[in-house]
């Protein structure tokens, strides 16, 4: 991260001056001072300060502090919470320390539990012919990955915890919140993707995300008023790209809702893909990452490692997340994992089938295969008909759009607008599922062009997230404007 010394107004014009020469009394030689400030995280290693001239393509060195060191670099910090089954019994929590020693979590009363631990190397990061951030110019030690699943819970409570250690402290005392188990009536959740993290300084990075701050500060709005339950980030998660040490400042950024909610995750490009690494679109988005940083940060209830689809129930609704950058062609393991998971719904038991990835299947945006990609389209959309699925949530495309039960680019079924007059689909005569690209959490907007295609029936360009309420024969969702609160949205599906 970098700034420029106009930030402080005074040092342009020399309002602080200093004279460092006089000559037959008069001063030859005289400096200008400024100031300005950074916002740093415990990311474990020493930290230096740089004053440079020449921009930051031609850079000069002009002069370096000293090394500083952080009180204690084993801090365990940026715990977060996640669900590992639809019972809602057992959590997992995982955060970050400079120590590879066990440590644990204390919850609950008097409840113990020791961390696993778990990292990775510069070895595991992908390069090529081109050097890659993450292997060649954008490592940093990411430390100590510790994990650790707190059992013997209770669906939708409320409990207590610190994780640490007496040699290397604690953390302070966290109160969280275990979701309804599968098969319950009602759930409340959140959606969106593409977040990423935006500096909380003036500072200048690789890639900014100018909405994601505005957005956790209102999703964390909705977690200290008990409206949340679970929240579902689907794909791009910290844009981190190979620069390692970004990952620290995401999770610094989410820790007031992640620690405090189970905190879901699906993968995107900008943490899987990269050329011969074996992932769907051979582009070199993830900087080197290959995955690797993702699922050890953000372990899912999946079945191994690099095959990163589950499938959770919550409450009234069955979750199917699957990756879009992983196979999913006709009778790839993924394909067939889809097939086996929402043919086997039990709906009376979770009467709603949400589907989950990233890249999406419907999008105003212009763009070729890597926007909308018609192999995909054509392999998956026929299950998501055949198993019949209530709602379908992207990301990837930074806005937010809402289609009519569509299939095949035809709408099957328009809302109809019920007494408040909020669009109501109808899946008691189930015809197609709805469409929502919800990838407005963070990175710049996306514009729509000026004509749609006739399934899309709402626009929105504004940075935010969806707002979920299921019980077992509603499903309400609200697109919520992050800087005003504003619902510019709103519609409902009904059995």
């Amino acid at each position: 991260m970098a700034q420029y010394l106009s930030n402080d107004p005074g040092y342009l014009s020399c309002k602080n001056k200093e004279c460092k020469e006089e000559q037959n009394g008069k001063c030859s030689v005289t400096t200008c001072s400024g100031s300005i400030k950074f916002h740093v995280i415990n990311i474990r290693t020493d930290i230096e300060f740089v004053y440079f001239t020449g921009g930051f393509l031609n850079p000069c060195l002009v002069g370096r502090s000293a090394p500083l060191s952080f009180g204690n670099p084993n801090k365990p910090l940026y715990g977060h919470v996640s669900s590992i089954d639809s019972t809602a019994t057992s959590m997992r929590l995982t955060w970050v320390s400079g120590d590879k020693e066990s440590q644990q979590i204390q919850y609950g009363d008097g409840k113990t539990v020791t961390s696993a631990v778990t990292t990775f190397s510069q070895d595991d990061m992908c390069s090529s012919i081109v050097p890659s951030p993450a292997k060649d110019f954008g490592w940093h030690d990411p430390g100590y990955i510790h994990s650790a699943t707190m059992t013997g819970l209770n669906p939708s409570t409320t409990y207590s915890y610190r994780y640490g250690s007496n040699s290397v402290g604690w953390s302070e005392q966290i109160k969280f919140s275990t979701p309804p188990s599968g098969g319950s009536d009602e759930l409340k959740f959140v959606a969106f993707g593409d977040m990423g993290k935006t500096p909380l300084d003036t500072s200048k990075e690789h890639f900014i995300q100018p909405g994601a701050l505005s957005v956790i500060k209102a999703i964390a709005n909705e977690v200290d008023s008990n409206n949340v339950n679970s929240v579902f980030h689907i794909g791009d998660i910290s844009y981190a790209t190979g620069f390692l040490a970004e990952w620290d400042f995401f999770m610094h950024l989410i820790s007031p809702v992640a620690s405090r909610v189970p905190y879901m995750t699906a993968i995107g490009n900008h943490e899987r893909d990269y050329v011969s690494s074996g992932s769907v679109y051979q582009t070199p988005d993830s900087g080197g990452e290959c995955g690797v940083p993702y699922e050890t940060y953000f372990p899912m209830p999946t079945s191994a490692k690099d095959k990163p689809w589950y499938s959770i129930e919550q409450a009234s609704v069955h979750f199917t997340v699957i990756s879009t950058e992983h196979d999913w062609s006709i009778d790839s393991q993924q394909y067939e994992w889809m097939k086996k998971d929402m043919g086997s719904v039990n709906r009376q038991h979770t009467p709603w089938l949400i589907f989950m990835a990233h890249r999406p299947m419907y999008t105003s945006r212009r763009g070729g295969f890597l926007l909308k990609d018609q192999n995909f389209i054509k392999a998956v959309e026929p299950l998501l008909l055949e198993n019949t699925v209530d709602l379908a949530l992207f990301g990837h495309v930074h806005n937010y759009e809402r289609t009519c039960s569509v299939y095949q680019n035809k709408c099957k079924a328009m809302p109809i607008k019920d007494q408040k007059g909020v669009d109501t689909y109808d899946n008691r005569n189930y015809s197609a599922p709805v469409h929502a690209i919800i990838g407005m959490a963070g990175f710049t907007l996306d514009k729509f062009p000026d004509d749609a295609d006739s399934w899309s029936l709402k626009r929105i360009s504004e940075f935010g997230y969806l707002r979920g309420h299921a019980t077992k024969n509603d499903l309400n969702l609200e697109f919520v404007t992050s800087d005003t609160r504003e619902v510019k949205d709103s519609f409902r599906i009904t059995k």
